[in-house]
């Protein structure tokens, strides 16, 4: 038995034979040619074919896996309509034949990308160019794909998966997927995710394991090769009870969550990324309650663009196909420090220059957020939510930004949604004031975690105190049913998004008190749904 640690992708366990990905033989020798008008024309009767595929995976891509991420093939063609100009001058400069001028450019270039340290993102395009100039090569000489056709369900291992390769194989022959190589940054690897396959990246597999019997482990990072009995005995019972709970999700997917007297509740989901999303979808989420956006930040070295925003957020409203998702703005600072935002040292974050405190500060970066979110309300049920909030003038200021980015978007007739507005309630003093923040909003969003801390004065960060910490305190319990009451005297519907919302101890006071929605971790949905069903 043998562990081979790597990234994981997309988290799950596969249990099954694993098969080598085959891959086509594109190995290019160096001739030299008389004709170089007929060698660019050869090129470009290659990258002709080559363009019809690319726009065949994009079609097919868009069916299986939505828009924004049908648009790896969109950079795909980006890329071959950049090769020409390096392409021809390396034929009439060389003399040489139009494969060894593809191989020579798509090199450089995948160089030129491996040496952008500062630039993830464009790093992990090495293998979208080189998959583009392998497909020229290939039609230029009239081959085809690699044509791995499995005649039963594989852990798939390769080198690296190009996403082409990917969207064409049998997802139903694939029970993971393993690359040497790739990052949990490539697009192969937001499509495993997007298709719900297990997936590890930067595993050193050897080259000898196709045929044998391995194990994946998505939540360790590792595949097993050649377990032993007790081993795989383990990981057999462990996938048993993976299973049942799919069980108990086929019983309740499509389930209202309802009471028996008929009371109704929104169950959402919480979210830090689009990596989050198949939970939301496998644990039938109704929608997204709290979708943390600051995780585009944390996860960047430098301020995100709003082109950047904009694709993950219409991802998300794209991939739930409708149902709300609720965005919150930025919320940096306290325990959630970024580098490049340059903020002072505070002796006490918490109650420092945080979230809404930051945008409304530095309007440029919360307009290029508000920018991104409203184009992508044109693609689905985006809501947008203010945190940290603690006046009625902070909530107009915010507004004031949003009714200033949708002029600019009508001027520039960029499509956009008139999205409903809401705001975190997460302060004793947004609690107090919470009949006069009803009528500036359209829903209220009760941060549980932040209001225990402020309303107990306990840095909940600090590990000497977690014994004083108590978010069932009367208090907290008091100030939600305060915010219940007067989101209602406004007809502002209230929801739960901190951590009390998924406390099944609580789950029938809340609906008792009359709360409208509780979001969660997506693996807390159903057993919170049963106990709603469950009620008088």
């Amino acid at each position: 038995m043998e562990v081979f640690q790597g990234k994981a992708s997309f988290k799950g366990v596969a249990i099954g034979k694993i098969a080598e990905m085959k891959k086509a033989d594109t190995v290019v020798r160096r001739t030299h040619v008389d004709d170089v008008d007929a060698e660019i024309a050869r090129y470009h009767a290659g990258k002709e074919m080559a363009q019809k595929e690319i726009m065949e995976l994009h079609d097919k891509a868009l069916k299986e896996v939505g828009e924004a991420q049908a648009e790896i093939f969109e950079v795909h063609a980006m890329f071959l309509d950049d090769f020409d100009d390096s392409v021809e001058n390396i034929i009439r400069e060389q003399n040489v034949n139009a494969e060894y001028a593809v191989a020579t450019t798509g090199d450089n270039t995948a160089a030129m990308l491996a040496a952008m340290d500062d630039n993830p993102y464009m790093q992990a395009r090495q293998t979208d160019v080189k998959d583009v100039a392998d497909r020229v090569i290939r039609d230029m000489n009239g081959g085809s794909g690699s044509g791995n056709n499995f005649t039963e369900q594989v852990i798939l291992v390769s080198d690296d998966l190009a996403p082409s390769e990917t969207v064409q194989l049998d997802k139903s022959k694939v029970l993971a997927f393993v690359t040497r190589g790739g990052s949990t940054n490539s697009h192969t690897a937001i499509l495993a995710r997007t298709m719900n396959i297990p997936a590890l990246c930067q595993t050193p597999v050897p080259a000898n394991v196709d045929g044998k019997m391995g194990i994946v482990d998505g939540f360790k990072g590792c595949i097993i090769v050649d377990p032993d009995e007790e081993t795989l005995k383990k990981y057999e019972e462990q996938a048993a009870a993976e299973e049942e709970k799919k069980r108990l999700l086929r019983e309740l997917k499509g389930k209202e969550t309802v009471t028996k007297s008929g009371r109704k509740i929104k169950l959402y989901a919480n979210i830090g990324g689009i990596g989050d999303l198949n939970f939301v979808l496998e644990n039938d989420a109704a929608g997204i309650g709290l979708f943390r956006s600051e995780f585009l930040y944390l996860q960047s070295n430098d301020y995100p663009t709003e082109e950047e925003q904009f694709k993950a957020y219409r991802t998300v409203a794209e991939m739930m196909a409708g149902k709300e998702v609720v965005v919150r703005t930025l919320d940096i600072g306290a325990d959630k420090q970024v580098g490049y935002f340059n903020l002072d040292h505070e002796d006490n974050p918490a109650l420092g220059f945080r979230a809404i405190r930051i945008c409304l500060t530095r309007p440029e970066i919360f307009k290029t957020q508000l920018r991104a979110l409203y184009r992508a309300s044109a693609f689905g049920n985006i809501d947008i939510m203010f945190p940290m909030i603690t006046s009625v003038w902070e909530v107009q200021q915010a507004k004031k930004y949003c009714e200033e980015v949708k002029k600019e978007l009508h001027d520039q007739n960029i499509p956009f949604k008139d999205v409903p507005l809401g705001i975190m309630i997460e302060t004793p003093a947004a609690v107090m004031i919470a009949d006069e923040l009803a009528e500036e909003v359209d829903f209220f969003s009760i941060g549980t975690n932040d209001l225990t801390q402020y309303t107990e004065a306990i840095d909940r960060q600090n590990q000497k105190l977690e014994k004083f910490f108590n978010p069932h305190h009367p208090a907290i319990l008091r100030e939600i049913q305060m915010t219940i009451d007067a989101g209602h005297r406004h007809n502002t519907w209230v929801g739960i998004c901190g951590e009390l919302g998924a406390d099944p101890t609580l789950t029938e006071q809340f609906v008792k008190m009359g709360i409208d929605e509780l979001s969660m971790s997506p693996s807390s949905i159903l057993p919170v749904r049963k106990i709603i069903r469950e009620m008088d």
